[in-house]
């Protein structure tokens, strides 16, 4: 049966829509989610414990650059000093099968993008979708970057504080299995959205609900908001939270130009209608 016009739709319809959208997601996020299942090995051995390892990548850029500055050489270990542990009896089994669904919805997340932007477009008109056709590469690309970014940067600089973190010398550092890969995804998801930002202001500028005059006009207050995310999704060290605040504030900067393209080019399509 042919789609009906989105003019046509009434708010049922629309419903009926946006189930089979999210019937599609949730299939695609399954399906990418079982083939994450099979390669436990590398999800966990490689993904997972990799900021766990003394060889990992981002510690030993820190390290050398410690010793290049003179700096404080705390990313320079032999062995990090905490252990991963599992207390439950489902406690492994668990892990696999969240951490599954996760690689499933990160793997999957531009397919996500392509169903949502396939109910959102017939509403938009034939110039709007034209200009908006590099939506899903340019906001695929904005959340791999960040969940890049979460993994290599947020999530080693947050193990490094807190694995090594110490209240007393008899108290030694045993981590729930859980915990360790809560702190994983929640840095990874995380930075992968907050990376959304441009494109979240790029819709709200649209439908009129910010400007760029607007975001000038608070921007110190959007430091403090960016300062007080950093917080949250670092461990409670100046240096971290400068090293994720700059991107974060970089792609502020981006959004106040992005909100200044789109208002341009508003004002252009009315001055031909006009």
């Amino acid at each position: 049966m042919a789609k009906k016009n989105i003019n046509e739709m009434s708010f049922l319809d629309h419903l009926e829509d946006l189930r089979w959208h999210l019937i599609r997601i949730v299939i695609a996020v399954v399906v990418t989610a079982t083939a994450a299942f099979f390669a436990k090995g590398f999800i966990f051995d490689f993904l997972i414990f990799g900021p766990s390892k003394t060889d990992f990548y981002t510690y030993k850029i820190l390290c050398d650059l410690s010793q290049y500055f003179g700096m404080n050489t705390s990313f320079c270990y032999e062995e990090l000093p905490f252990r991963i542990q599992s207390r439950t009896m489902s406690g492994q089994f668990s892990a696999h099968i969240w951490v599954s669904i996760t690689a499933g919805f990160v793997i999957a997340f531009p397919y996500v993008l392509y169903e949502l932007w396939r109910f959102i477009s017939p509403a938009l008109h034939e110039n709007e979708r034209k200009h908006s056709r590099g939506f899903i590469i340019v906001a695929s690309g904005l959340f791999f970057t960040g969940v890049l970014f979460g993994y290599y940067i947020v999530c080693p600089l947050s193990i490094n504080f807190l694995g090594s973190y110490q209240v007393s010398t008899q108290v030694h550092n045993d981590f729930d299995l859980d915990s360790y890969i809560s702190l994983v995804r929640s840095s990874v998801i995380a930075a992968g959205l907050v990376f959304e930002l441009p494109i979240l202001i790029y819709f709200l500028t649209k439908i009129g609900l910010v400007t760029p005059e607007f975001l000038k006009k608070y921007r110190k207050y959007a430091l403090i908001i960016v300062l007080v995310l950093s917080a949250i999704i670092t461990p409670p060290d100046i240096a971290s939270q400068i090293i994720v605040a700059i991107p974060i504030l970089i792609l502020y900067e981006v959004s106040i130009y992005i909100s200044k393209i789109v208002i341009r080019n508003q004002k252009r399509r009315e001055k031909k209608l006009a």
